[in-house]
C-alpha cells in the first residue's frame, strides 16, 4: 500500500506543482476549510468515539483545524511572493523564489487526529507539494474521514493519500527517492528513528516530540484566575498533549495558597474526565507516578487506576535530581516546585531534556521578558493559556524536536528557497 501511495503522489506532483496555480490551491484549502465547519460535528463525534475526546473539545479541534487552512489560503500568495535580496556589490537584482520539493511523509498521532494533519498539510498544499499521511493506527476513521475532506474538496487523485502502513514500510518510503521530506509528531523514540532513517537518506526532517512544559508563577493579582488557568493548561485533552503545562513551579510567597487552591481545584475533576487513549498509556502514568512517590515525592488524588481511567491527582516532593523530574507525565497530574527566587525558578524550569513550550505568570511586565528570554524553550506564553494560533509558529529544542510548523515559518519548512540572481547582460 505504500509503494502505491508514493507512486500516486509522485505522479500527482509532477502536475500539481507545475499546472496550478498559488491562488488555485488557496481556494482548494479555503473549501476544506469550509468541509471541516459543515462536518464538524461528525468528525468531533469520530475523535470521541476512537481516542475519548470529549465531544466539546473535539468541535474545537475541528475549529481550530478549519481556521489553519484558512490561514493559509488567505496568506498563501504573501508568503510566496519572491523576496528581494539587496545586494552589497554589482548590478542586476537577486531574489528568493519558493518552489515545492515534492512528495512529502507526514506521520501523525492519536491525540489531535485533525490539528496535526492541518498544520501539516495545509502550507505544504499551499506551496505545491503533495502528501502521504499514515495516521496513528487508533484514528482510522478519523483519517478516513479526512480523506473524503480532501477528495470532497476538489484535490486532485495523488495530491493527498491516506494510507496505512508498518514500521518497516514506513522505514522504506523514507529510504525511497520518491519522497523527499518527513515530518513526525509523536514520541522521543520514534522521532529517534525518523531522524535517523532520514538522515541516512539525505531527507530533511520536522520532528515535534514530548514535553514537560513548565509553568511559573512568580506574582499573581488574582490567584483564582491563575489557578484557573493552569488547571486548564494541564488537563485539555485529558492531560494527553505534548505542551500542556506539566510543571508548576511557584514562587515561595505565594506556594501555599497556590498549590492549596490548584489540588482544590484538580481533585474537584474526579470522575469528570475522559479515561486515556488506551489502559496501556494508563498503567505506564501509574507506573511513573508510583515510581516518584517512590522516591519521596506526595501524591495527592482520589481514587485509583480503572482500565484506561487515571483520577487526577497532584505531586509535590520531587526532587529536581530525581530521575522521575526528567519524564514526562502524559495524562491528568501535575507536579508542582516550590522556587525561593526568580533565579530558582527558571533553573527549575530549564532543569528539564525537554524544550518545547512554557508559561510564565507576573504582574511584573520586566520580569516576564526576562524570564522569557531565559527559558530554554521553542515557546514562551505569558500570563495566559491557549494563546496559540494558526500565524503562531509551533516547535521546540532540544529532546522536544526541531523544525517549526504554522506560521510564515510553517510553509518555509519544506520548500527549496532558490536563489535567482540576474546579471547585466554585457
Amino acid at each position: 500500500m505504500m509503494n502505491l501511495a508514493l507512486d500516486s503522489a509522485e505522479k500527482a506532483y509532477r502536475a500539481w506543482s507545475k499546472q496550478t496555480t498559488v491562488t488555485q490551491r488557496a481556494e482548494l484549502l479555503s473549501t476544506v476549510a469550509a468541509l471541516h465547519n459543515a462536518r464538524s460535528g461528525e468528525l468531533a463525534s469520530i475523535a470521541h468515539r476512537e481516542m475519548g475526546k470529549p465531544l466539546d473539545e473535539a468541535v474545537a479541534e475541528v475549529e481550530f483545524s478549519a481556521s489553519i487552512y484558512s490561514y493559509y489560503a488567505a496568506n498563501a500568495h504573501k508568503f510566496l511572493a519572491d523576496e528581494p535580496v539587496e545586494l552589497i556589490e554589482g548590478e542586476g537584482a537577486a531574489f528568493i523564489r519558493r518552489q515545492p520539493i515534492g512528495v512529502l511523509l507526514g506521520i501523525m498521532p492519536w491525540n489531535y487526529p485533525y490539528y496535526q494533519v492541518a498544520r501539516f498539510a495545509a502550507p505544504n498544499l499551499a506551496l505545491g507539494n503533495t502528501i502521504v499521511l499514515k495516521h496513528a493506527p487508533q484514528c482510522p476513521d478519523s483519517a478516513a474521514a479526512l480523506q473524503r475532506i480532501f477528495t470532497d474538496a476538489g484535490y486532485p487523485e495523488g495530491c493527498y493519500v491516506n494510507v496505512r502502513a508498518t514500521n518497516d514500510e514506513v522505514a522504506g518510503a523514507i529510504a525511497d527517492p520518491r519522497l523527499q521530506g518527513v515530518s513526525f509528531t509523536g514520541s522521543e523514540r520514534g522521532g529517534a528513528q525518523v531522524a535517523e532513517t532520514a538522515g541516512r537518506n539525505l531527507k530533511k526532517v520536522v520532528l515535534e516530540l514530548g514535553g514537560s512544559d513548565p509553568f511559573l508563577v512568580l506574582s499573581s493579582d488574582d490567584l483564582d484566575a491563575t489557578v484557573q488557568a493552569a488547571v486548564d493548561a494541564r488537563f485539555e485533552n485529558t492531560g494527553q498533549a505534548c505542551n500542556a503545562g506539566k510543571r508548576f513551579i511557584v514562587a515561595e510567597d505565594i506556594y501555599e495558597e497556590f498549590l492549596g487552591r490548584f489540588t482544590k481545584m484538580v481533585l474537584a475533576k474526579t470522575g469528570e474526565l475522559a479515561p486515556l487513549s488506551s489502559v496501556a498509556a494508563a498503567e505506564r502514568l501509574e507506573e511513573q507516578v508510583q515510581r516518584a512517590v517512590d522516591e519521596g515525592a506526595t501524591l495527592v488524588c482520589e481514587g485509583r487506576r480503572e482500565g484506561a481511567y487515571f483520577p487526577p491527582g497532584v505531586l509535590t516532593g520531587v526532587a529536581p535530581d530525581s530521575p522521575s523530574a526528567a519524564e514526562e507525565l502524559f495524562g491528568p497530574v501535575a507536579t508542582v516546585y516550590r522556587a525561593g527566587s526568580e533565579a530558582e525558578a527558571v533553573e527549575l524550569a530549564n532543569n528539564t531534556p525537554y524544550g518545547l513550550g512554557s508559561y510564565v505568570f507576573t504582574t511584573d511586565p520586566e520580569q516576564a521578558m526576562r524570564v522569557a528570554d531565559r527559558i530554554e524553550a521553542g515557546m514562551v506564553f505569558i500570563n495566559g493559556v491557549g494563546l496559540e494560533g494558526p500565524e503562531l509558529p509551533f516547535g521546540g529544542i532540544k529532546r522536544s524536536g526541531f523544525g517549526r510548523e504554522l506560521g510564515r515559518s510553517g510553509i518555509d519548512e519544506f520548500a527549496n528557497k532558490k536563489l535567482i540572481r540576474r546579471g547585466t547582460p554585457s
